[in-house]
């Protein structure tokens, strides 16, 4: 275990050193593109070869770390790159779907997609310049080509505007696009494998594997998609809340300056301003000395800012404001010296401030003249005493364009590192989380327990996962690793003591048997043979299809095992009965044929003592009907037909078959042609027809195994005989020995 973390935990660094070495490298193409094209006038930007590149070779994510990470960068020298960065993102995106589906090794499909991304580049590149710096295309390539067209006189300035964005984005795209492929083509396989920036945590997937892996479905939602919406939840609710804050600090900031600068220019009219004129400017109006002279330098001082909509002197009263000075604009006259302005709604708060001659806070109105902006400043004389207040208005609607714009920056960079951190978040749990877990899933469904024990090819994939993650996936997969091995281990031992189990009751069976054989000495090996003719039996049933419902394996097992046990029943028959060599008269052949009642009976009893009994449910009925006739004259019940079970129908014709051909004491035993004869005979009346049949279609296997058992009580006869005649040789030596020893003291011949 220690080895394999620390194998992979060296192998991932030296990729990602890897993959990080490459972005640096393509992030620098981007800016050195950028300036070179700057530099030489280009009518190009080239500022996007690095994110083509990245993207073409490595894929979605160094792609988008690429696009957003260079468009940070060159944000330092041009501060509206930074909102291009979307851009970016959205080629890494296009070019990786492209590189994934093989686009780039022709060029058909190269020249297509250079189209489509001079497309999409050329609306987004319209769109971001438009909303985000409210001032058109901004660059100066397309700038100057919209300009070329203009003079044309054809095209009006949005069209031109337009048409020259799409044709330098297709001419730069086109460069950029043959150039990524190029060097893309020219890079062999193994160089391109080792750019693979798949961050496997496990043994690294074929495209099928990660396929399977992948589409692993789950009963409701997939990890995947979860983290995906706990990703994008969480990066939306920063991104809003963030975008938010920015939004509310950059108005509070644009205030601030606004109300700076109307500060700025109340304090210019004060320097104009003579306070001891207020009087007799507010009493003579325009005729009074030096009026003229005043009101032109306020609108001079008001005409050098262009967001200055009015400057004005009021005397505040009880009932209004009083005008003393008040400049005419281009669109609008002035006041008139004298006049009573009513208050705003806005500056009824202020009201007690501006009556007693103290200064207030910049006041924002949306009322009689528009969204304002205004500062009074009251002017004082010698004696320190507010003679009148200088008022500066500034419109704010020039704010709403640049807080626009701003808003629109903030979205389309927020755009762009939401799409950043979603792709690398889901990358990283891609092949952190989602496709180990789902490996493992796999290879756990593919863990096959059959009949014969744990099959080794399914315990081989889990092995080969190799997850080192490093976290609680791994202890996953060490606990699910740990489990098959013990599974094995006990499977394997379970199978072992099964086939115990199975080999004592095969052997319980014959030792049963072999109890009737004892006492039988004309029946020998009647009990194997008969069970070896009724598989014989059996499966050529179900080659034929004969009730192939019923003849399955567990039946035709049960049958074969339990077949030994058919004359168990004859334990219970008297030994001079069982052994007489001549013919049963009928009331030792009635006591024989209690045989069946015995053996059902003993067979009941077994069946009681044991918790799986279907063997011996087969042995049963084998013992009970194995001598039922197929016309109902057999014993001991009469049955006729199918009323005899299948078993013993089928152990009918190999019980009478091994009697005929085996010997007897009473008789030799007959040619198997002439048994088969006689079977074909019993078809229809002693004979289950269809049984009878399979086992003439199967006669020879069934000839086979006679031969077998013939030859082998040939042989153990001169066994016998060899050993009877060792023993005779031996104790005639023994007799001889005994007459040639020396005699003792005391002896004598006689």
């Amino acid at each position: 275990m220690e080895n394999k973390q620390a194998k992979g935990s060296g192998r991932i660094p030296i990729r990602f050193l890897r993959a990080g070495v490459f972005c640096i490298v393509c992030i620098v193409v981007n800016c050195l593109g950028s300036q070179i094209a700057l530099q030489l006038k280009l009518p190009v930007y080239l500022d996007s070869l690095g994110t083509v590149l990245a993207s073409m070779i490595g894929g979605y994510v160094p792609g988008i770390v690429v696009g957003y990470l260079a468009a940070l960068l060159q944000g330092i020298f041009s501060a509206s790159s930074i909102y291009y960065g979307i851009i970016d993102v959205i080629i890494a995106i296009i070019v990786a779907y492209f590189a994934r589906r093989k686009w780039f090794r022709k060029l058909s499909f190269t020249m297509l997609a250079a189209l489509v991304l001079a497309f999409v580049c050329g609306t987004l590149t319209i769109v971001v310049s438009t909303f985000v710096t409210g001032v058109g295309v901004e660059r100066d390539v397309s700038v100057s080509l919209a300009r070329s067209l203009q003079a044309i006189g054809t095209f009006d300035p949005a069209m031109a505007r337009v048409m020259a964005v799409y044709f330098v984005e297709f001419i730069d795209k086109m460069l950029v696009v043959l150039f990524a492929t190029l060097v893309h083509n020219m890079l062999s396989e193994e160089l391109l494998a080792s750019f693979d920036f798949v961050p496997w945590q496990q043994r690294p997937l074929s495209t099928r594997e990660l396929d399977d892996a992948m589409n692993e479905k789950p009963r409701m939602m997939s990890l995947g998609t979860k983290v995906v919406i706990l990703v994008a939840t969480i990066v939306l609710f920063v991104v809003v809340a963030t975008t938010a804050f920015s939004q509310i600090t950059y108005h509070r900031s644009m205030v601030d300056a606004e109300s700076t600068k109307a500060r700025g220019i109340t304090a210019l009219m004060a320097s104009v301003v003579d306070p001891n004129k207020i009087s007799e400017f507010e009493e003579k109006g325009e005729a009074a000395p030096g009026y003229l002279e005043t009101e032109a330098r306020l609108a001079s001082i008001r005409d050098s800012f262009d967001d200055v909509q009015y400057v004005y002197v009021y005397d505040i009263e009880p009932d209004g404001c009083h005008v003393i000075l008040d400049p005419d604009t281009a669109e609008e006259p002035g006041s008139d010296p004298g006049d009573v302005i009513p208050f705003d709604e806005s500056f009824k708060d202020f009201l007690p401030a501006l009556l007693a001659g103290e200064e207030i806070d910049p006041v924002i109105s949306d009322e009689t003249y528009g969204w304002l902006l205004t500062v009074y400043q009251p002017l004082k004389n010698q004696m320190g005493e507010t003679v009148c207040y200088l008022a500066a208005d500034i419109s704010m609607a020039h704010l709403i364009a640049e807080e626009s714009s701003f808003f629109a920056g903030i979205v389309t960079l927020f755009a762009a590192f939401f799409v950043l951190v979603w792709a690398v978040v889901l990358w990283l749990s891609r092949y952190g989380v989602i496709v180990p877990i789902n490996s493992i899933s796999r290879v756990s469904n593919g863990f096959m327990i059959s009949g014969e024990g744990i099959r080794p090819e399914s315990l081989e994939p889990i092995e080969a996962l190799d997850i080192h993650t490093g976290d609680e996936i791994e202890n996953l997969y060490d606990a699910v690793k740990q489990m098959s091995e013990e599974a094995v281990r006990y499977i394997d031992e379970s199978q072992e003591q099964s086939n115990t189990i199975a080999r004592m009751q095969s052997n319980l069976i014959m030792v049963m048997a072999d109890l009737v054989e004892s006492r039988d000495k004309f029946t020998g090996d009647h009990v194997r043979n008969t069970a070896s003719y009724a598989r014989i039996i059996m499966n050529q049933m179900r080659r034929e299809g004969i009730c192939s419902d019923v003849l399955t394996n567990e039946f035709i097992s049960n049958v074969y095992q339990s077949a030994p046990l058919h004359d168990i029943g004859k334990i219970a028959v008297s030994d001079v009965i069982l052994n007489k060599p001549g013919r049963l008269t009928e009331e030792e052949f009635a006591i024989m044929k209690s045989h069946t009642i015995a053996g059902q009976q003993i067979l009941e009893s077994a069946k009681s003592a044991v918790s799986e009994s279907s063997y011996l449910d087969e042995a049963q009925r084998l013992a009970a009907y194995h001598h039922e006739k197929w016309d109902g004259s057999g014993y001991p019940y009469g049955l006729a037909g199918e009323d005899i079970p299948l078993s013993a129908r089928i152990m009918a014709v190999a019980d009478v078959f091994d009697a005929l051909v085996s010997k007897r004491s009473y008789k030799a035993g007959f040619p198997v042609e002439k048994a088969f004869a006689i079977i074909e005979e019993g078809i229809g009346t002693h004979f289950d027809p269809q049984v009878a049949r399979a086992f003439l279609h199967a006669r020879d296997k069934a000839a086979a195994v006679a031969q077998k058992s013939e030859e082998k009580k040939r042989l153990e006869e001169e066994a016998a005989k060899r050993e009877e005649a060792q023993n005779g040789e031996q104790a005639q030596n023994t007799n001889e020995s005994a007459d040639d020893a020396p005699k003792q003291d005391g002896e004598t011949n006689e």
